[in-house]
């Protein structure tokens, strides 16, 4: 397996990157209404929910092209922010780090199925725990999208041998309980079917 190129949110078109650091989200749910490749920069740059999954290292099969997340992030990730170190030079830093365009988001297959940028391009609303939602980040982690508290370690931290150790499923699948849609609602959880004791 060798590692394919990682990603950051970039902004659309020639926008330049903004340095994410509180959350100001621009006004409007503008994410119902425009394409991606109509956003403004600051409207790029809020859609990405900062969870940190496109920040981990992955693997892609030479032979199938089948791609695996692992649990070991980017040499630039933050573990206490979940963010990039360095944001404005990350790709100059990390020289396989792919720059989140409208084009690219169309092309890569292995955007996390949580990410807000392949929702969009899917025709899909955002969940209740994005922040442009909810109106904090504390619910992309309560949510458990986050990868707060599930890095193994930095990729400087590893040989290729052993990152095959620490592939992991996690990053591809929407935790129990995050799907829901509605502004500032949980999607509904299931009920447990009980029986009745015999005799009652």
């Amino acid at each position: 397996m060798s590692p394919p190129a990682r990603s950051r949110p970039a902004p659309a078109a020639a926008h330049e990157p903004a340095v994410p650091t509180e959350l100001a989200p621009p006004a409007g749910l503008f994410w119902r209404t425009k394409t991606l490749a109509a956003m403004t920069g600051a409207e790029w740059e809020s859609l990405c929910d900062g969870c940190g999954r496109c920040c981990l290292v992955k693997l892609e099969d030479e032979d199938s092209g089948a791609i695996a997340y692992t649990d070991v992030a980017c040499r630039l990730f933050d573990a206490g922010s979940c963010r990039c170190s360095d944001y404005p030079n990350r790709s100059e830093i990390v020289a396989d780090c792919v720059r989140l365009t409208p084009e690219a988001v169309e092309s890569i297959g292995w955007l996390p199925p949580t990410c807000a940028y392949r929702l969009v391009r899917e025709g899909k609303d955002l969940p209740f725990w994005h922040p442009l939602v909810s109106g904090t980040r504390d619910t992309v982690v309560s949510a458990g999208i986050s990868v707060h508290g599930r890095v193994a370690g930095l990729e400087t931290e590893f040989g290729l041998f052993e990152l095959v150790d620490h592939i992991v499923n996690w990053p591809t699948r929407w935790p129990r309980g995050a799907k829901g849609t509605q502004t500032g609602t949980q999607a509904p959880a299931k009920r447990a079917r009980t029986r009745p004791k015999p005799g009652a």
